[in-house]
């Protein structure tokens, strides 16, 4: 089934959850499927992956990034648990992400009053919510983040 993007008309292939010419949501137009679920992990002190239930680290630390695709990392989760988070390839950011596609210091996670925003800190590549390039933008639960190659979920409860 081909889904027809409401803003602009464009034909989509059948699974987009957003149009691939303007990037409007198309989820609301899909018939509801099956839950699907990724294994989410963390990385322990001693570099081993220790599996995470997803509604467990929400609930104790508020709000999390779970990296979706990119790097063979699917499934890592951050917490979210700081006023500033630093996104980038720098291996002393908060989120490192090790790829060319993503800058030294590509983005900033930040807490404005009891809201977090992405921000963008000037990267070659660009930051992106919801497949919209922003500089500056205000997370919910359930956005989509691209940082260089990588995609990530941001939840929060």
């Amino acid at each position: 089934m081909a889904l027809h993007c409401p803003e602009c008309g464009f034909v989509n292939t059948d699974g987009a959850n957003y149009c691939q010419k303007c990037g409007a949501y198309l989820g609301d137009l899909q018939e509801p499927a099956a839950e699907s679920s990724t294994a989410t992990y963390r990385i322990d002190e001693a570099g081993e992956l220790v599996p995470v239930e997803l509604d467990d680290l929400v609930a104790q630390e508020g709000a999390a990034l779970v990296v979706r695709a990119g790097g063979g990392r699917v499934g890592e989760s951050f917490a979210l648990d700081s006023e500033r988070m630093t996104i980038g390839r720098r291996p002393e950011s908060d989120v490192f992400l090790d790829d060319v596609t993503v800058s030294r210091d590509h983005a900033l996670i930040v807490r404005r009053g009891g809201d977090l925003f992405l921000d963008d800190l000037g990267s070659l590549n660009g930051t992106y919510v919801n497949r919209r390039r922003i500089d500056s933008q205000l997370l919910e639960d359930g956005d989509e983040l691209q940082v260089g190659k990588y995609k990530l979920t941001f939840l929060s409860r």
